[in-house]
């Protein structure tokens, strides 16, 4: 018995060393068409839809639709530091949503679906900040994207995780129909 529980802290703390991962938040519209971006790039190892920033407690997706909580549907991002930076992944974000759209995203309106980046920490905020600053300075404005710091993020009902792979045929009629690809391309080129 001592030496599996020895065995099992060394093996703790030899991941914990090496194999730590970290949290990023991002809302930008419809968290269907947030999540697919993420899980392209290497070293993200997981991403989850839900609902941040608001005031009501384990809120449902009618609530949030209906703009009655101050929820905005958001990603949460995991990732390997080690692999991928913070940098990076403000910079998927950026290219995959509309900053100068102020309580709404393409096709869907309301607070629910602002853009904003949610900080973790005081690195997450000041290179969050840093990266608006670039896009004003390249003359992307006005820019309505919050940098706020994380709340606590409630994941979305199960039918909406990995929306774009388990109703792909929905998800780029819905992407579609809502301009977003024609959008980004109007801001970001190709």
């Amino acid at each position: 018995m001592f030496k599996f529980t020895s065995f099992f802290f060394i093996l703790t703390t030899f991941c914990a060393a090496f194999g730590a991962t970290e949290t990023a938040t991002f809302a930008g519209g419809c968290f269907w068409c947030m999540e697919p971006p993420y899980d392209k790039v290497k070293g993200v190892t997981e991403t989850k839809v839900g609902y941040t920033g608001g005031s009501v407690e384990n809120p449902s997706y009618a609530q949030v639709s209906a703009g009655e909580t101050g929820h905005a549907e958001a990603v949460e991002v995991t990732y390997d530091p080690s692999i991928v930076s913070y940098a990076e992944l403000l910079q998927v974000f950026w290219r995959n949503i509309d900053p100068m759209a102020k309580d709404r995203q393409f096709c869907d309106q309301g607070s629910q679906y602002r853009s904003a980046i949610f900080y973790h920490d005081d690195e997450q905020k000041k290179l969050a900040e840093a990266s608006k600053q670039r896009l004003l300075d390249e003359g992307i404005q006005p820019i309505y994207t919050q940098i706020v710091p994380a709340d606590h993020f409630w994941l979305a009902e199960a039918y909406h995780q990995n929306y774009y792979k388990t109703h792909p045929f929905r998800y780029k009629f819905y992407r579609y129909r809502c301009g977003r690809d024609k959008r980004l391309q109007e801001i970001w080129g190709k």
